[in-house]
């Protein structure tokens, strides 16, 4: 697996990646807001992809970076591809690429109630690299519930 900073030519594929998560995120697809956002992130290169020797596309990320603030904007993996370390590999480039110095590191996932917290394992997966849960936040586009995970970058970074 390869991660490199997203080109152009890989907005047709994130958008496919998009595709797979519409029915927990609400639309995308489709949402001019969106391909804007991808676009914005391609142009100031804080898109990152993880693609396969096929050059099948495992994964993507936009990141934003305010330093000392920091925020995953959003982070697909296939769904052929969860649970093989993907998000993990798109997680620390983006840290090693964009984060300059000591701050916090946001994301704004599915409340506990929400339907997807469970069977996307998004919960687990920021828990687990040292995320901890934070305020509840504006339901998303799909009226789901929201809340934001944060965690400390920049020092030494959480094992497992």
């Amino acid at each position: 697996m390869i991660v490199r900073i997203a080109l152009e030519q890989d907005f047709d594929r994130i958008l496919g990646l998009a595709g797979e998560v519409e029915h927990w995120f609400g639309a995308m697809v489709g949402e001019p807001g969106f391909h804007r956002a991808v676009r914005s992130h391609i142009g100031r290169g804080t898109a990152l992809v993880a693609e396969g020797d096929g050059k099948d596309l495992f994964g993507g990320l936009l990141f934003g970076v305010a330093p000392p603030a920091y925020h995953v904007d959003w982070l697909v993996v296939s769904a052929g591809s969860r649970g093989q370390g993907v998000g993990r590999a798109l997680l620390d480039a983006a840290l090693g690429r964009f984060v300059a110095g000591p701050g916090t590191l946001d994301v704004v996932t599915f409340g506990d109630d929400h339907p997807g917290a469970v069977a996307s394992g998004a919960r687990v997966f920021y828990e687990r690299l040292g995320f901890t849960a934070g305020e509840v936040t504006e339901p998303g586009p799909e009226g789901g519930s929201r809340q934001i995970y944060r965690r400390s970058v920049g020092g030494a970074r959480p094992a497992g």
